[in-house]
């Protein structure tokens, strides 16, 4: 393919064309170039047929570049280890804690929380008072309350791309666990890795950063479906500067060259103006439906609900709906 097109570049190097009307092409050009297209050199011009032979070879060109592009994103993707498996098993806790930095790194486990081998299909713990301890929550979806794409959809929530890298889940989370008498369950956060950044793209391309947290959480329920509120800090702190310079506790009062009580103050600017740090409210439920009291170990599923950030105070904040897996060890 290369020499036939390197062939008729060479040929056509000499070559004149004149276009005196839309029916014929005037070609002065030698004998040998007509015979190339299979034309006669009858006054050396040039009908359909030369067109139907440029298209052919155009479609030919086409053809092969598609094969070749083909050709070398298989071989990039094979390099790539395309082939490898995009989802790593799941791991019990001990498994985990056998493993070596080297042999975690780089394979997903590290954002993933352990399962549990065995146990019972219900939450088979006695009354009494417990601590918890490594409880993680590990998302699995990230939906988001926004306008339909269409023309006057009602908001509803959006499935999202997420932006970040697998570091979402949060970690060696501990507070006091109680089982009452009546089968209800309480559980209040006190410490650990309770809280983390993420940034999700809608469909239409807006990107919505959270603090995917459970900050102060305090549950309650029975184990099939407990839950309560839990504080949302700001997304960030009041020594942020915004491109403009301003902070809530640093910075400029207003943007540079608005002047102060004038410009600067007016209403639609006040937002923007003046950072607000406040802390919002979020919802989370748990559920638990299976146990393994020997190893004091609860796993199951949790739908939070809790606001993006607000930039200061600059925006409306919109619902963030995060569902996935929890899991938890009790000790006596």
């Amino acid at each position: 393919m290369a020499a036939s097109l390197q062939a008729a570049a060479t040929l056509m190097q000499p070559t004149k064309v004149g276009v005196p009307s839309r029916t014929s092409v005037q070609l002065r050009s030698s004998q040998s170039v007509s015979k190339s297209f299979g034309l006669e050199p009858v006054g050396a011009r040039l009908t359909c047929s030369l067109q139907t032979d440029l298209k052919d070879l155009a479609q030919k060109c086409v053809e092969a570049t598609k094969i070749a592009g083909f050709a070398l994103a298989t071989s990039a993707l094979v390099v790539s280890g395309a082939s490898a498996e995009g989802v790593p098993k799941r791991l019990t806790y001990d498994e985990i804690q056998s493993k070596t930095y080297m042999e975690v790194k780089g394979t997903g486990t590290a954002n993933q929380c352990p399962t549990i081998d065995g146990g019972v299909n219900s939450f088979a713990f006695k009354p009494g008072k417990y601590y918890a301890k490594k409880l993680c929550l590990e998302p699995t979806s990230f939906t988001v309350k926004a306008e339909g794409v269409s023309k006057n959809a009602p908001p509803e929530f959006q499935n999202t791309r997420l932006m970040t890298r697998l570091t979402y889940t949060l970690d060696e989370i501990e507070g006091p666990f109680e089982v009452s008498t009546d089968g209800g369950v309480k559980f209040e956060e006190k410490d650990g890795i309770d809280y983390a950044a993420v940034t999700v793209q809608l469909p239409g391309g807006e990107r919505v950063p959270f603090l995917f947290t459970i900050k102060q959480l305090v549950a309650s329920g029975k184990p099939e479906s407990f839950g309560g509120d839990f504080l949302v800090p700001s997304y960030r702190g009041s020594s942020f500067l915004d491109p403009k310079g301003r902070g809530g506790s640093t910075g400029y009062d207003n943007a540079v060259a608005l002047p102060a009580g004038g410009r600067g103050d007016e209403e639609e600017l006040a937002k923007e103006n003046n950072k607000s740090t406040a802390s919002s409210s979020g919802k989370i439920t748990f559920s638990v439906t299976n146990s393994k009291p020997e190893t004091g170990e609860v796993i199951d599923v949790f739908e939070s609900l809790q606001p993006s950030d607000t930039d200061l105070g600059a925006k409306t904040p919109k619902d963030v709906k995060i569902t996935g897996i929890w899991y938890a060890q009790l000790d006596s």
